[in-house]
């Protein structure tokens, strides 16, 4: 991966200088527009693959609500979600899912390298710690500005009795400003903004530093191998950090649906809740389900996104 390639003895200036030799694209509109598309598009092949999982995940962090008690396990729900509702079910919400994919996963992935550019002509490093905070930003602007897609999607995605009369996604849309106004689109963003900064942070960190050890350590070189084995590593990572805050943020997002509890205050009100009455594993309710979506999506999209950077003549992340 470029970037890492320099000696131990390089002069103090050669950091400065690849990174001003890699700014080239932001003089460019048309680079911007190709570090967004591919970014969007791969973000949105690994939705549409993985999609199922996401619809399993929200269903399982939406069990017994308020109180304990024995959980459906992911395999006993996806077949009685197939029997009863058939296997258009595990698509439910999918448009409004590759709509927040592109939007999303363009601005995501598509904001880090330049933030972390950024960071490196201020510090002249691009450290750990630099590519986790470049992170933490690319996913919390993108969050904050796709919210009311997530929670058209959520919504969407567990309900079990869609019918033709209820219309699409935009009359759904329109459901939730009339009766619950327009805030109720940025239902959850505090958890979310947190959730999408941990996982930007931790994924895309854990991916590019993964990378550069496994070049420096292995044999391993820039291609599908080293891609594989990076994004199933930041994909285990990710799951680890952000279950906790993903159940917190779909609870947020449906809480017209929770009405065996007292509504949920914030993100944190709604975390003790939680613990209290359900328990502290109940955080990691839908875990399994998390890891077995965000493994598959994190690799397809890393894998894709740099065959699409290839093409469109943009360096490796």
């Amino acid at each position: 991966m470029e970037g890492y390639s320099g000696s131990s003895n390089s002069s103090p200036s050669e950091p400065i200088a690849k990174v001003n030799a890699k700014q080239n694209w932001a003089a460019s509109p048309s680079k911007f527009i190709y570090h967004f598309a591919t970014s969007g598009i791969s973000v949105a092949a690994a939705t549409g693959v993985t999609h199922p999982l996401d619809v399993l995940k929200v269903r399982l962090q939406m069990q017994l609500v308020g109180q304990k008690g024995p959980l459906t396990g992911m395999g006993r729900l996806f077949v009685q979600l197939f029997k009863n509702e058939g296997p258009k079910a595990l698509y439910l919400g999918l448009t409004p899912a590759l709509t927040r994919s592109v939007l999303y996963g363009g601005l995501r992935l598509g904001l880090y390298e330049p933030s972390k550019h950024a960071c490196a002509l201020c510090f002249g490093s691009t450290n750990i710690l630099v590519k986790i905070a470049s992170g933490a930003f690319a996913g919390a602007i993108a969050t904050a500005l796709t919210n009311p897609v997530e929670v058209l999607k959520v919504r969407l995605q567990v309900n079990t009795n869609p019918s033709p009369s209820q219309g699409g996604p935009i009359a759904e849309m329109r459901r939730i400003v009339s009766e619950e106004g327009i805030r109720a689109l940025w239902k959850g963003v505090g958890p979310a903004m947190a959730r999408a900064a941990a996982l930007t942070a931790s994924q895309l960190a854990t991916y590019d530093e993964t990378k550069r050890v496994l070049i420096r350590w292995t044999p391993l070189e820039e291609g599908f191998h080293l891609h594989l084995v990076s994004s199933t590593v930041a994909g285990t990572v990710s799951t680890l950090i952000t279950a906790p805050m993903d159940m917190i943020k779909t609870r947020l997002m449906l809480q017209r649906e929770s009405k065996r509890v007292q509504s949920y205050k914030n993100g944190f009100h709604c975390a003790y809740q939680v613990m209290l009455t359900e328990g502290p594993s109940a955080l990691y309710k839908g875990g399994f389900a998390i890891f077995a979506r965000l493994g598959p999506q994190t690799t397809i999209t890393f894998i894709l996104c740099e065959k699409l950077r290839k093409l469109a003549g943009l360096n490796a992340i």
